[in-house]
């Protein structure tokens, strides 16, 4: 990559290819990603080194690995336009990571919300990757020396982290990492399960019945709406403290099909819950539909997903490689 190529601000985010992209995905982060590539130097990644901290069958995780990638080019992720790579593939992220956690402090990471979620769920597989992951996720951003970090509310803790980390080492050994800022988004950023609203809508079917993921069938998609979870006001109206269901499903509409909450309850007052369910799968069919037919398509292009994926790692490398230099040298290693 031209080291004078672009001026703009860095934007970089990944997802665990540990489940299937949902409908949370796409509304949560990858939509809003698709919709900066003008405006900021973007890389996007599958996060396959954090996968394992948890056990994976290794066929089923280079599939999804591959699918996810076909997903986020059908979702608007041009790879002309955004560095798309495998984690992987850009072997900077598991040194840096190590770096790293001889500058996070046990205390933060003992403190970490997932950790205690993960190992809770878990128990038998409580292992040293589960516990540092927060090092090797602050590695991920710092080695583009990004300016945002698009999240949801609930990895807005690692950004904190990761920025805690950087002041800390650039205190020790001068400016050496741009302290990054998390983006997250207004609307959709958090879609939660469709059977139970107090949870974030999970990319693990044993976890999360309630979950709509991008490649379901139309007629799924309209049958688990059809079960949402709703609540005996018989109303629909924005309240998520007093009606998570209808609020989530309130929040799915609006982002699907560009409405406002306000213009929601207009279009459904007087309506049954029956018919605004029904309203919602349909409007989310649609948004999907394109997303998967593309997918479908993409995922049997295997050389030219291969072709994406190799010159993103190229290009992440390019960038990922100065940051670690610089960091080593400061550290006092010595160079080759």
């Amino acid at each position: 990559m031209d080291e004078k190529q672009s001026k703009k601000p860095v934007m970089l985010s990944g997802i665990k290819p540990s489940g299937e992209l949902t409908l949370g995905s796409y509304l949560g982060a990858i939509r809003n990603w698709a919709e900066r590539a003008n405006d900021y130097d973007c890389y996007y990644f599958m996060a396959d080194l954090h996968a394992i901290t948890v056990r994976q069958n290794p066929a089923d995780l280079r599939r999804r690995t591959l699918e996810q990638l076909a997903q986020y080019i059908a979702c608007g992720l041009d790879p002309q336009k955004n560095t798309l790579f495998i984690q992987s593939h850009v072997h900077e992220h598991a040194e840096l990571g190590w770096v790293l956690n001889c500058y996070a402090m046990f205390g933060e990471l003992s403190r970490m919300t997932q950790f205690k979620d993960k190992a809770a769920k878990n128990a038998e597989n409580i292992n040293g990757g589960l516990f540092t992951y927060p090092s090797l996720m602050a590695a991920d951003i710092l080695l583009y020396q990004p300016d945002f970090v698009p999240v949801g509310e609930d990895q807005k803790q690692h950004v904190e982290l990761t920025r805690d980390i950087a002041n800390r080492f650039n205190g020790v050994y001068g400016e050496t990492f741009k302290i990054p800022q998390p983006f997250i988004p207004k609307i959709g950023a958090r879609v939660m399960s469709l059977v139970d609203p107090s949870k974030k809508m999970s990319k693990s079917e044993d976890e999360d019945p309630g979950r709509i993921i991008l490649m379901d069938k139309p007629e799924d998609i309209l049958r688990r709406f059809k079960r949402a979870v709703t609540d005996s006001e018989a109303q629909v109206r924005f309240d998520p403290e007093t009606k998570p269901g209808i609020s989530n499903l309130m929040t799915i509409y609006a982002a699907a099909t560009g409405s406002s909450f306000a213009q929601i309850e207009a279009e459904f007052a007087g309506c049954g819950y029956g018919d605004f369910k029904r309203k919602v799968g349909e409007a989310v069919v649609e948004l999907l539909r394109p997303i998967r037919e593309e997918s479908a398509k993409l995922i049997r292009d295997k050389a030219y997903l291969e072709s994406v994926y190799r010159d993103g790692a190229q290009r992440a490398s390019y960038i990922a490689r100065r940051t670690l230099s610089k960091v080593y040298r400061k550290v006092g290693f010595v160079g080759l």
